[in-house]
């Protein structure tokens, strides 16, 4: 028993030590185009990925983030065929009886790894930290209190770094309203790490005005 209780507690300190070594999972840098005004209110998302695999569980994420906010979104699978090529007048066409007004393209940038040493370190912990007996055996002064040495770290963690661009154009004319590079760290699904991307994204737009919402809509 005490085993097990040992074992687990190792365990927990060492992804404790872990997540807090580790910094924010996602990062984005953007710009807004001064020059431009306008504000969109219902978005289609392409994001351009070589795998639908990857494609589509991004778009129905983000669409069903933004229209969980209020506004309204739209995927681009459902009216533009993944690996296909269209001419601009074709897209134009496409985004126009979609009723876009914003046009959200997300591209893959490669990705970065990196090793990181988890040094070592040492903590005692006493008995009576891991069951009853010994929580009783302590309390009484002429019982010796025993302790528990706990050692973790001393590995290496390899890291990864995904790299995103995102792109927000006006529909009415294809001016780029916003661009961000985007960064995350550690992805493990698509779904999560496309709903950290979108929740990023929409906060900057906020931010920065480039939405616009029905008048009763709660941001």
């Amino acid at each position: 028993m005490k085993r097990s209780l040992l074992s687990i507690a190792a365990l927990g300190f060492a992804l404790i030590m872990i997540i807090g070594g580790c910094t924010s999972p996602i990062t984005l840098t953007s710009w807004v185009n001064p020059k431009e005004h306008q504000q969109v209110s219902k978005i289609a998302v392409w994001g351009m990925f070589e795998k639908l695999e990857y494609q589509k569980p991004f778009e129905q994420t983000v669409v069903s983030y933004l229209n969980g906010k209020g506004l309204k979104a739209i995927e681009a699978l459902s009216f533009i065929a993944p690996g296909s090529k269209h001419e601009l007048a074709e897209l134009e066409s496409k985004f126009d009886s979609a009723g876009a007004d914003g046009i959200l393209i997300v591209t893959y940038k490669g990705t970065e790894k990196s090793d990181n040493y988890v040094p070592p370190t040492t903590t005692v912990y006493p008995d009576f930290y891991y069951n009853y007996y010994g929580y009783y055996s302590w309390g009484y002064p002429y019982y010796g209190a025993g302790a528990n040495v706990i050692t973790t770290g001393g590995y290496w963690v390899t890291s990864s770094v995904v790299n995103l661009r995102a792109n927000l154009y006006a529909n009415s004319d294809n001016t780029l309203l916003w661009t961000a590079d985007i960064s995350i760290t550690d992805p493990s699904y698509v779904d999560q790490a496309s709903y950290m991307v979108i929740g990023s994204m929409y906060a900057d737009w906020l931010k920065n005005g480039l939405l616009k919402f029905p008048d009763k809509v709660k941001k």
